[in-house]
């Protein structure tokens, strides 16, 4: 409980204590009206300045006005007690609402404890603390046991496990050594590493984490556009309403007190508190919990449209596949294997691809750089270069294709590199990649939530494409295409959805990035993803598991659902007790709960968005 909430409750329990006083008191007229003033303005003084401060800016028409309205009526109709009563029984309310909303944004706030405090700066022989705002690309930190991860780097020295929980809701840690990557917002373990750092903070992975939570709120679903706009129409109606009912009977029957207190009772009823509150709240709890589990979706909008997923497509590297690739067969042509190997793997010297990676790695000898020249990467092709005066190119079969080289496939299945020297066909490489452990799972479960279509776009052969898709139970596949084939492809699937369905395009690399903006809602992998995907993407999955897919889609339904609840039970009671209050059959207690108590439990329900685990375990992930 915060100072302020302790505060206010302070006041009721003298407030309370005050009213028993008063009401004991065999006081009469301005004595007891002075009896009675004691334990409303204790109670109920901040209230009535909110009121009033917020006329005078011309905000008229919100819960502070129609409780003031309404006890200080109570008052004039020398319904004393009553007055007092409501007002304490409205604070008691609020204390109750203010600690339900202060837990579910503390449980989502959270998450804000990755933000780094320091770090440890290798400078002049020495480590010296440092604002991670002021360390630069290319220095060099010193992470101990316990400490925070600053900044994104690369291990040049050292070796420990990590914990990673903070940013993808994986329980068990991950060991690194020399060479490996390391994201900021993760805890050291137990060793110390040397760490160079490859990005700025600004650019790092904990401050985009922070800036999408912080900002997931100006994304609003319909569902919060929807009562924003119903709340500040529906207020100066039932205000009007209140004033004819005051009004027009009491001109009628003469029985002004009678019809006025009908009419206070029927402003405090109408106070709209619990859609505006919880609606709002529990699209923020849903978004936490994912966030939680190491989903990040960067709005309200995204997140009301996960639940009308229909079809889901799939890039494959990366993505359904570990984009770990390995060598598994080098076929020469008219030169050595070793030789083959050379040749591509300085072609692919400059590339950071996962496959140029897995070359480099296979050829396994320094690269002498001054051989090398005149360096062209060709998009969905391959890479051309001279090396040592011959004009190499080596990339798919398109690329021999274009320059006029007679190639043949190969019988394994992976993907096939092609080489060839001077016009020359020199022989081809074939890669391998692993498929995700959890793959087949997301596709399953995905089509358990309901989701009509799975398609998986790849720039990769066939055959390879073909295999996948099969094991994974994917019910279309589509290879061999470019940046552009695959938006143009999307646009086709656009035309198969329903009115209300949605899209859900799934990527990693920056060449997915174009089909990311392009799709309903563009899911991005995190972990090893590029920036650019990330930046386009609607949601980023931290630790590239694509069965949280299915988990988010989940969230997102238990989130609606919540919602749908609140909106029914606020309005069904609303309804019920306004023809009560205006019929006479509802006190001034029954108009405070249909208000205060209703905005309580309505938060209480919205608080459920905030218990993910459940969801997730039945997605198959152990956390």
């Amino acid at each position: 409980m915060s100072f302020g909430q302790k505060k206010t409750l302070v006041r009721i329990v003298i407030g309370f204590a005050a009213l028993l006083i008063a009401s004991f008191l065999p006081a009469e007229g301005y004595l007891q009206l002075a009896a009675y003033l004691v334990p409303y303005l204790i109670i109920g003084y901040d209230i009535l300045w909110r009121a009033v401060r917020n006329i005078m800016h011309g905000q008229i028409f919100d819960e502070n006005f129609l409780m003031t309205i309404a006890t200080v009526g109570a008052f004039a109709l020398g319904e004393y007690r009553e007055g007092s009563a409501v007002m304490l029984f409205y604070q008691v309310g609020e204390l109750f609402q203010s600690v339900a909303v202060g837990r579910s944004r503390k449980s989502i706030s959270s998450l804000m404890d990755i933000r780094p405090d320091y770090a440890n700066l290798e400078k002049n022989g020495g480590i010296i603390e440092a604002d991670p705002d002021e360390v630069s690309i290319g220095d060099i930190i010193v992470i101990r046991p316990g400490e925070r991860i600053p900044l994104d780097g690369v291990i040049i020295e050292g070796s420990t496990s990590v914990d990673t929980s903070a940013l993808t809701g994986e329980s068990v840690p991950r060991s690194l050594t020399d060479g490996d990557d390391v994201i900021s917002g993760c805890i050291n373990i137990n060793g110390v590493i040397r760490v160079r750092v490859t990005k700025e903070f600004g650019e790092s992975t904990v401050a985009k984490i922070l800036d999408l939570v912080e900002n997931s709120s100006s994304k609003k679903a319909k569902a919060e556009n929807f009562i924003t706009k119903f709340a500040r129409y529906y207020t100066p109606c039932v205000v009007t309403c209140a004033l004819l009912l005051a009004v027009v009977p009491s001109v009628v029957t003469g029985n002004w007190s009678e019809w006025i207190n009908r009419a206070l009772i029927f402003l405090v009823i109408s106070c709209p508190c619990a859609l505006v509150i919880s609606v709002p709240l529990s699209f923020f709890g849903g978004i936490g919990g994912a966030s939680k589990c190491g989903i990040l979706i960067k709005g309200g909008n995204y997140l009301e449209a996960l639940a009308k997923a229909e079809i889901v497509v799939f890039d494959k590297t990366g993505t359904l596949t570990k984009g770990v690739f390995n060598v598994t067969a080098v076929h020469p042509q008219i030169i050595s294997e070793q030789k083959l190997i050379e040749l591509a793997a300085y072609a692919e010297v400059y590339s950071s691809h996962p496959i140029s990676r897995s070359i480099i790695e296979a050829f396994n000898a320094q690269i002498d750089k001054s051989r090398i020249s005149d360096v062209k990467e060709i998009s969905g092709r391959g890479i051309k270069a001279v090396i040592d005066g011959k004009d190499i190119c080596v990339g798919n079969g398109k690329l021999m294709d274009d320059i006029g080289v007679s190639w043949h496939p190969c019988h394994h299945i992976g993907t096939t590199v092609h080489v060839a020297s001077d016009g020359v066909y020199a022989g081809h490489i074939v890669i391998s990649d692993k498929i995700k452990e959890d793959s087949a799972d997301a596709v399953k479960e995905l089509k358990k939530e309901g989701v009509r279509k799975t398609v998986m776009l790849t720039g990769d052969a066939k055959a390879v494409g073909e295999r996948i898709s099969a094991e994974l139970g994917i019910d279309e596949v589509y290879t061999e295409l470019l940046p552009d084939g695959k938006v143009e492809k999307v646009e086709k699937l656009f035309e198969e959805k329903s009115e209300k369905g949605r899209l859900i395009f799934v990527g990693d690399g920056i060449n997915d990035a174009p089909v990311l903006s392009r799709a309903d809602i563009g899911i991005a992998m995190g972990a090893v993803g590029s920036d650019a995907a990330i930046e386009a993407a609607d949601i980023v999955l931290m630790d590239d598991k694509p069965s949280k897919i299915a988990a988010a889609v989940r969230i997102s339904r238990r989130t609606l659902k919540i919602v749908h609840q609140n909106i029914v039970f606020a309005l069904a009671v609303k309804f019920i007790v306004l023809i009560l209050g205006a019929a006479g059959m509802a006190n001034m207690w029954a108009a405070v709960f249909s208000d205060v108590g209703v905005s309580v439990i309505a938060i209480l329900n919205a608080m459920r968005a905030l218990r993910y685990k459940k969801l997730i375990r039945e997605s198959f992930l152990k956390l």
